[in-house]
């Protein structure tokens, strides 16, 4: 008998690759999806659908228990939204009302793994040092700040086995949010905020989903960053970009007072038609952040999970299917 596994978030991104390794180690999947989730390209997966309602606690109990995981991976999340109240009620109370739930009502559940993000840790203000599992907590903006708050609320869970994956910059086939710099590639456009060097971390997704499925074995009740062990300098998502497409571009760098005044101007018209800003200057705090670099062995020594991608093995890959299926 297959062991089953529930998947939050499982229509989006990462929530796909999820789905995909599960179903490699022969798990049996159950999705967690909302009803007004686009799930066309989940249909030719062997899985089972369901709808958790996050908000009503007595309702949410009787859903786990009729399904009774042995695993459950929340992945489920928002990364926009119009406040850090709307963040925090997303990202960490539905967090916190799922794992009170698992911990009441599934007797052998044997892990609950949350995908956090290397966001609620923040970036170093330095081009020296590495964030690992022991950097304090500093994160630049409302998304980070409501992970954390995840992280923090999950580990008041008693009778919960837990494990924490903090991932870097995620990116890989399905993304939108790398997708934007690799479109302006091939129009022939290199955009930079800034001259300032930096230190970038980067993990593809598919090692995002085996260190997933990793943590049902091991890291109990432990924190852990993910990224593929690298660090890379500014320009090196585009050169390598570049090397893979064939390209030439014109590569220019945004002075940073004329971003930002580009940034408030969307909050502010984001605000009037009450909308989440899709670019805001916490946003571009964080994109200009000197030093994201990650160590990863913790997870490594712990969890076993080597990754198998660097980032030139990665975008390559990832380019691939962006252009086998007419994204670009």
């Amino acid at each position: 008998m297959k062991e089953r596994v529930l998947i939050t978030g499982a229509s989006g991104f990462v929530g796909f690759h999820l789905i995909e390794e599960a179903l490699v180690q022969n798990l049996e999947v159950y999705a967690a999806v909302r009803k007004s989730s686009n799930t066309d390209h989940l249909k030719h997966l062997d899985i089972n659908y369901v709808y958790l309602d996050y908000k009503n606690l007595p309702a949410l109990k009787q859903q786990l228990t009729d399904l009774n995981p042995d695993y459950i991976i929340h992945a489920a999340g928002v990364t926009s939204a119009r406040s850090q109240a709307e963040y925090n009620y997303i990202n960490a109370s539905h967090t916190l009302n799922l794992a009170s739930a698992a911990a009441e009502v599934i007797v052998n559940l044997k892990k609950f793994v949350l995908i956090s993000s290397l966001a609620a840790v923040g970036p170093l203000k330095t081009m020296t040092g590495i964030i690992t599992e022991a950097t304090s907590p500093h994160p630049v903006t409302a998304y980070g700040r409501s992970k954390l708050l995840a992280e923090k609320q999950l580990r008041t869970v008693k009778n919960l086995n837990y494990t924490i994956l903090r991932p870097t910059a995620v990116y890989g086939p399905r993304d939108t949010g790398i997708f934007i710099f690799f479109k302006q590639l091939v129009k022939g456009l290199e955009p930079y905020i800034g001259n300032a060097p930096q230190k970038l971390s980067f993990i593809y997704v598919k090692d995002v989903a085996k260190a997933s499925i990793k943590a049902f074995y091991g890291g109990n009740l432990k924190t852990f960053n993910l990224s593929d062990g690298n660090f890379y300098g500014k320009h090196e998502l585009g050169d390598i970009s570049k090397e893979v497409l064939h390209l030439k571009t014109f590569k220019f760098h945004l002075p940073v007072n004329f971003v930002k005044i580009i940034a408030f101007v969307s909050e502010k018209i984001s605000s009037l038609s009450n909308k989440a800003a899709v670019v805001n200057l916490e946003k571009i705090d964080e994109l200009m952040a000197v030093n994201w670099s990650c160590d990863n062995e913790q997870a490594k020594s712990e969890l076993g999970f080597y990754p198998t991608y660097n980032l030139q093995a990665g975008v390559a890959e990832t380019l691939t299917w962006y252009k086998a299926h007419k994204w670009l």
